[in-house]
Formats: C-alpha cells, sequence, structure tokens
C-alpha cells in the first residue's frame, strides 16, 4: 500500500488526478487543503484541513507519516517550499510540484527544460505576494531541486483546459463570440501550448510511478495559434469573431500572448509518457462547451 499525501485535491485536474490514485487499491489517499471546497471522495481519502501557508498547521498534519509519494498543486512562493523542504525532510520518496509554463520568457523556438534551470538559479526567499506568478514558481522549483533531501520533480504544465476548468478561460472566448463582443489579441500568429485536464491528472499519476526527476514540461502533442483558437471557436458558433488587437482590460484574451510560448516534450515521452494529440481534442472541446454555453441561454 502506498501513502499519497495531495496538497490541493477538490477541483480541476487535482480533483481527477485523486480519483485515479483512489480507483487504484494500492493507495491510501490523503488530500489537504483548506476545507472551502467540498468534494465527493466519501471515506475514500483521510482530509486534513490546514492553511497550507501556516508552517506550524501543516507540520502537525502531516504527523509522523512517511509518503510515497507527496503532488504539491498549490505552492506558489520560495517560502512555500522552504516550509515543505522542512516538514518533508527524510519523509517522502517523492515530491512532485504542480509548477507552469511561465517559468519561461516566450521565445520562437519550442522551449525545453534547460531554458530555465532551477538549480543553478540564484535562490531568494519570500511570500507570494513579494513575487510576481512566475517568479514565485520559478523559486519554489528553485528552493525544492537545491535543498530538499527527497527526490523532486517539478511539472510544468501550460494553460489547462477543460469541462470542469473554474477559471472558464475557454469559455470566455466562446461566450465572447457567441455575443459579438471584441477580443483583445495583440498577435493571432502567437501558438501556443496547452493540456487537457484529464491529461494533465495521468500525467501527475504517471510520473508518481516514474524515476524521472528535476523539471519536467507537459503538454498535449502540437500547437495551435490564437488565431487558429478563433478559427475553431468561429466554426463550432457560426458565427465570425470581433478581434481587435487593443481592447479594454475585461475583453483582453486570457490567450492574448505578444509571441509564441510554446514547449517541447522530448524529456517525458522519452521516458515513456504518450500525450494527446492536441488537434483532436480541442475542437471536441470547443464544441461541447459551446452547446452547454447554448443550452444554458
Amino acid at each position: 500500500m502506498r501513502n499519497i499525501l495531495v496538497l490541493g485535491g477538490t477541483r480541476f485536474f487535482g480533483k481527477r488526478l485523486v480519483e485515479k490514485l483512489i480507483q487504484d487499491g494500492d493507495n491510501a489517499v490523503t488530500i489537504l487543503t483548506r476545507g472551502i471546497t467540498g468534494d465527493d471522495f466519501g471515506d475514500r481519502v483521510t482530509r486534513l484541513a490546514v492553511d497550507r501557508t501556516d508552517e506550524e498547521a501543516l507540520t502537525r498534519a502531516a504527523g509522523e507519516m512517511v509518503w510515497d509519494v507527496v503532488y504539491d498543486n498549490i505552492c506558489y512562493s520560495p517560502d512555500e517550499a522552504a516550509a515543505a523542504v522542512r516538514i518533508f525532510a527524510g519523509r517522502t520518496k517523492k515530491y512532485i510540484l504542480t509548477s507552469s509554463l511561465s517559468v519561461y520568457d516566450p521565445q520562437p523556438e519550442a522551449l525545453t527544460e534547460a531554458d530555465f534551470d532551477p538549480e543553478h538559479y540564484t535562490l531568494l526567499l519570500g511570500g507570494k505576494t513579494d513575487f510576481s506568478y512566475q517568479e514565485g514558481k520559478r523559486l519554489a522549483e528553485t528552493v525544492l531541486l537545491q535543498t530538499a533531501d527527497f527526490p523532486v520533480a517539478a511539472v510544468r504544465f501550460p494553460i489547462v483546459l477543460g469541462t470542469d476548468d473554474y477559471t472558464r478561460r475557454l469559455h470566455f472566448h466562446i461566450e465572447h463570440v457567441r455575443d459579438g463582443q471584441p477580443i483583445g489579441i495583440p498577435n493571432p500568429q502567437a501558438a501556443i501550448s496547452f493540456i487537457r485536464s484529464d491529461e494533465a491528472a495521468d500525467f501527475l499519476y504517471w510520473l508518481g510511478f516514474s524515476l524521472l526527476t528535476g523539471p519536467v514540461n507537459a503538454c498535449s502533442d502540437g500547437t495551435l495559434t490564437i488565431g487558429e483558437v478563433i478559427s475553431i471557436i468561429e466554426a463550432a458558433t457560426g458565427i465570425p469573431a470581433v478581434v481587435r488587437r487593443e481592447t479594454a482590460d475585461a475583453d483582453h484574451s486570457p490567450f492574448g500572448i505578444g509571441e509564441s510560448w510554446v514547449m517541447d516534450t522530448a524529456k517525458a515521452r522519452s521516458a515513456g509518457f504518450s500525450f494527446l494529440s492536441l488537434s483532436e481534442w480541442f475542437p471536441e472541446l470547443v464544441t461541447s462547451l459551446n452547446r452547454s454555453l447554448r443550452a444554458h441561454q
């Protein structure tokens, strides 16, 4: 029986990960959240209601348990990472940090893990409000990979999409097209990577059994330009989009990047993981979301 701890596991791909873990009868799963968002896991998991930014409370909650895998989906600062290094020292066989494509600056070429190297990055400490999202994730990786006494993998996800996306980033675009509202897109030719929420959960689950460590990119095979995203939405809705390079902030696309921002996944693929085809699932997701939005009008 493997003891698994998931920090943050009650929504989106974290919830999907927990479902996969508890379907495997060889896992004893504990989820640690603030206890604000409910779940439907029933008695299949152990629950710890803790604010992970409270190191003393997190230490008490973790107790003396030795974990086979700790999944950390809610680490946003080097201080939080440093607390994890102290709390789980000698008490986990693997620590998996959910990181982000945001650790990279955009560039025309596909980004490899070497394009941001946390093992040689200057280590700084501070809380979530002391840094941008990008820098917070960079420094969380840096702290864990430079100072932890346990194996660490830092999974760099791009934008995660799905019918269960509570941030509604793809919904935003479909709704704007359907309502004839302008969408702010500074560069329609910029390409971007995506991953589906169930695929993200599948990858995290697989990584818990893998010997892979260090930074690792994870995204669906293929890329789309922002212009292609809009074209797919136009085809699904039958409505032409109103695209502007500049709009009010409320109408600016969550995908509205100035330069291409795509990842190379050779490291994960060479270790044995097979990613989904973006060109296959993305149009299907747009069609599904458009149908759902139309039904609720």
